[in-house]
């Protein structure tokens, strides 16, 4: 099944396999994909035959690379509102309660970390890498950096945020701070993570979708709070768009892996 730029295949065992199919973008969400990926997770809350769900990026290049920036976003003339697609790509803002495992190859970064924010947990290939190009850019990190301080100890999201693109978190130390919950060999993390989503799929439904619930409650109400101040945030810090667009012409392609 194909939905715009997001490749859904469905298996006997109750697993679907959702992939961001942009390879030639490095999977970056455009406003067709930020669509298809909302529809996707909608579809799959009255289809009984999906009980688990691996989350991948076409390629072993990356995994995604956040909001195409290539993509025009028409905003409302009010200074008062802000349209925010990737707002609505993850699983549970579409109210989706069946348990999603991320398989992460290549880089991940910047607004995918609004999806990997809503999943369970994470797979990843030992070659993958987690960073936030945004102060690099001129741009604050704040949704990303609230779904990911959920994820991460403080100290690691902070030097991940505020490090933009100088630096990037590789494979092994995300595994060491719990970012991630199991390493591959590269090219593997797909095949690790729809072994996991098996195990997740053949227990009894309703009991995992409220254990996952049970799990989000646990700290929605925190993330609630600080994605409120969200939108002020990034209204106050971020530089005028034309300043970012020459940073990132600008931008070096100069990091380290830690």
């Amino acid at each position: 099944m194909t939905a715009a730029s997001v490749r859904v295949e469905t298996a006997p065992d109750g697993v679907a396999l959702v992939t961001l199919d942009r390879p030639g973008r490095h999977n970056a969400v455009d406003l067709e994909t930020a669509g298809a990926l909302a529809d996707v997770w909608r579809r799959f809350r009255s289809d009984d035959d999906v009980r688990a769900v691996v989350l991948t990026g076409a390629g072993r290049t990356a995994f995604c690379t956040g909001f195409d920036r290539s993509a025009d976003v028409p905003q409302p003339s009010s200074p008062y509102s802000a349209d925010d697609p990737l707002l609505g790509i993850g699983p549970k803002a579409n109210d989706l309660w069946k348990p999603v495992v991320a398989a992460v190859e290549g880089m991940a970064c910047g607004g995918a970390f609004y999806l990997l924010g809503e999943c369970e947990f994470l797979v990843a290939s030992e070659e993958a890498t987690f960073f936030d190009p945004h102060t690099t850019y001129g741009m604050v990190s704040a949704y990303e950096s609230v779904f990911m301080a959920q994820r991460m100890p403080y100290g690691e999201i902070a030097r991940l945020a505020l490090m933009g693109t100088a630096e990037r978190l590789g494979a092994r130390r995300a595994y060491d701070t719990g970012l991630v919950s199991e390493l591959t060999p590269p090219g593997g993390a797909v095949a690790a993570a729809r072994r996991a989503a098996a195990v997740l799929a053949a227990q009894p439904t309703t009991a995992v979708q409220g254990t996952v619930r049970a799990l989000w409650t646990s700290r929605e109400a925190a993330r609630a709070q600080a994605l409120a101040h969200a939108p002020q945030l990034i209204a106050l810090g971020n530089l005028p768009p034309e300043r970012q667009a020459e940073l990132f012409a600008a931008r070096s392609r100069s990091f380290r892996v830690r």
